[in-house]
């Protein structure tokens, strides 16, 4: 089982918001690390063939997904940013009605919807509508249809936006419970949803991986960017218009900085391990993003 693209490009007139692109999946958890508008939302369209690239094949086990057709889309599950619903339905209601629209036979259905209700943890609530699920609720049913068909690939964007801690945390382990022998595809802008899950990272930027591997590789390879420094207030001040600051700790009188730059930024500064927080805020300081933001999406 692999999914692959070979030089996959889609181009808006003269954008180009995904360039070029190599990508080969084998069953895992993959994390899409990026911030707003770096092509992660298109990227996941084209794999789930929504949108047609403008150049480029994408193939599942050497065959091309949109000749695939009805083929393709029966082994895909897809959760996108904006999940639409219908209030006035129940969750059971919900999934049933979305299993007949993947050609499910009733009984498997019926079947089906509560294995994943239960799963999901919201086998109590199968009978309320989900108008008045909060949105951590909304959320986990959206991943229980996109786990209708028991896909071999599941795509999630932006799985955890808008979700607090505790509910991000549960998200989390419910994508990995998933994710035995199946190819699984998460985007997101937070940092930890693809710290701790992924077996491989990549970090997307204008279109393009800049960085490629798991956590390990990708930290080794951006080793001794990382520094921390105690300094007065007043030089704090001064640092923080100069570098990317990552945190600022005061300690009596003085401040300690930790700062993620390629060069020392003062004589005392010492370096220190890099984190995948780190590393992100070394290429996305700059775009307004946070790494722990709420409801942003790309």
């Amino acid at each position: 089982m692999e999914l692959q693209l070979d030089q996959v490009t889609k181009q808006y007139g003269e954008k180009l918001a995904v360039d070029r692109l190599d990508m080969s999946l084998e069953p895992g958890v993959y994390g899409l690390l990026g911030a707003n508008g770096a092509g992660k939302t298109t990227l996941m369209r084209l794999i789930c063939d929504i949108l047609n690239p403008t150049s480029g094949v994408i193939s599942y086990c050497h065959q091309d997904i949109h000749q695939m057709g009805e083929q393709y889309r029966n082994i895909l599950g897809y959760l996108p940013q904006k999940f639409g619903y219908y209030p006035e339905f129940t969750a059971l209601r919900f999934l049933l009605y979305m299993s007949a629209l993947k050609g499910l036979d009733r009984t498997a259905a019926a079947e089906r919807s509560i294995e994943l209700l239960k799963l999901t943890g919201l086998l109590q609530e199968k009978d309320k509508k989900i108008k008045t699920f909060s949105g951590g609720m909304q959320r986990r049913l959206g991943i229980a249809q996109a786990m209708l068909n028991d896909p071999y690939i599941l795509v999630l964007d932006e799985p955890t936006s808008g979700l607090d801690p505790k509910e991000r945390v549960r998200f989390r382990n419910l994508i990995s419970s998933f994710s035995k022998d199946k190819i699984v595809l998460l985007s997101t802008h937070i940092v930890a949803d693809v710290e701790y899950i992924a077996d491989k990272i990549f970090i997307m930027k204008e279109g393009r991986f800049i960085k490629t591997g798991t956590l390990e590789e990708i930290i080794s390879e951006t080793e001794g960017i990382v520094w921390e420094c105690e300094v007065s207030p007043v030089m704090a001040a001064s640092m923080e218009e100069k570098y990317t600051i990552v945190n600022v700790k005061r300690k009596g009188d003085k401040t300690i900085l930790r700062i993620v730059s390629e060069e020392r930024p003062s004589k005392d500064a010492v370096k220190t391990e890099a984190t995948l927080e780190d590393i992100y805020l070394h290429y996305f300081s700059r775009e307004g993003e946070e790494p722990y933001g709420t409801a942003v999406s790309f």
